[in-house]
């Protein structure tokens, strides 16, 4: 894990023109230190800014993200260049029907010099862990990142090893390929913060990344804006943004009229609520606001609701998606004034 830097030199303060916040310590402001990542974060990544936001509210929401789209968009390339702007220790898991949960979660090892197992951490003792192809593997080795998504631990023969701080996984899938895939169940579903999809860059965008890729790749020049510390600082004042009591009520509306809404098999969990209230909480902090309003709510509820829903046949047939059962909801919802 990356050091946190001095104060007088730390890696925040390459974020050009950063405001201080007495909250950090004399650290950059919040909305200030988001705006760096996601700066960053374009440099290599040719995505939507809303996009790339939603990427690092996920982060300071302590949350999990699952990006899914079409083979060659940068799924993984996003991945690494966040690692890199966060000065954060990363590793990568590439899943294979092969692969076994001791992969992931690390084995205990018979030391013959001590006649004492010994335990061998896996690549989840990390900040960022990039699970490439989450569909590929079996469902008892997808199972081992259930532990450490809830509960940012890891138990291996009886014994609980703590993970790092920050803890992100950022899984990738692709959505037409089904081939020798494992779809993943509804509880790791629901245990994935957001959701996102990358999409094809512009044709002005393309032709850029063309040029860049085949000279010099931005990312290999990528430095970081932030380390670990001014992540754990962002997520903790994300957690004490300032939420009335109306608008902890307007989000379990929206999750009741998703599991009332007739199309759907499964509704939203509370699991989601807290997921959704979490990201809405880090939207306020990247907006400069020390509380909420229904507007962060409502911007935030489809990336975070509409993967976790199961539709029913008649809505599949119809051509919903998620996305408009969750619409659907915020439509119905009375707003609290």
């Amino acid at each position: 894990m990356a050091e946190p830097a001095a104060a007088a030199g730390s890696a925040a303060d390459k974020a050009a023109g950063a405001r201080e916040d007495p909250a950090f310590g004399g650290g950059p402001a919040a909305n200030d230190l988001v705006a760096a990542v996601v700066g960053n974060l374009r440099r290599v990544v040719h995505a939507s800014d809303d996009t790339l936001r939603l990427v690092v509210l996920c982060l300071v929401a302590e949350g999990h993200l699952i990006i899914e789209d079409f083979p060659g968009v940068g799924k993984t390339m996003l991945a690494k260049a966040l690692a890199r702007t966060l000065d954060c220790s990363f590793s990568r898991l590439q899943f294979t029907p092969d692969l076994l949960p001791s992969d992931v979660t690390g084995v205990n090892v018979f030391d013959q010099r001590t006649n004492e197992f010994e335990f061998r951490p896996g690549p989840v003792f990390t900040n960022l862990l990039l699970v490439d192809e989450v569909n590929r593997a079996s469902p008892k080795t997808q199972a081992a990142l259930l532990e450490c998504m809830q509960e940012s631990q890891v138990t291996v023969d009886g014994f609980s090893y703590e993970l790092q701080r920050p803890f992100m996984v950022i899984a990738t899938q692709n959505p037409i390929e089904y081939e020798g895939t494992y779809p993943l169940p509804e509880a790791q579903l629901d245990r994935f913060t957001m959701r996102v999809q990358l999409g094809y860059p512009t044709l002005a965008e393309e032709a850029r990344m063309l040029d860049e890729q085949t000279h010099v790749p931005p990312l290999d020049a990528l430095e970081p804006v932030a380390d670990s510390e001014d992540v754990s600082r962002l997520a903790a004042q994300a957690r004490d943004i300032y939420v009335e009591e109306s608008l902890g009520r307007y989000v379990v509306a929206v999750l009741r009229a998703t599991r009332a809404d007739e199309r759907l098999y499964l509704g939203a969990s509370p699991r989601a609520g807290i997921a959704l209230l979490r990201v809405a909480k880090a939207r306020a902090l990247a907006d400069g606001r020390e509380y909420l309003v229904p507007d962060d709510v409502k911007a935030m509820a489809v990336p975070v609701l509409s993967h976790r829903l199961i539709l029913g046949p008649e809505a599949r047939a119809a051509g919903l998606a998620g996305a408009d059962i969750v619409t659907d909801a915020l439509e119905k919802t009375p707003v609290p004034v």
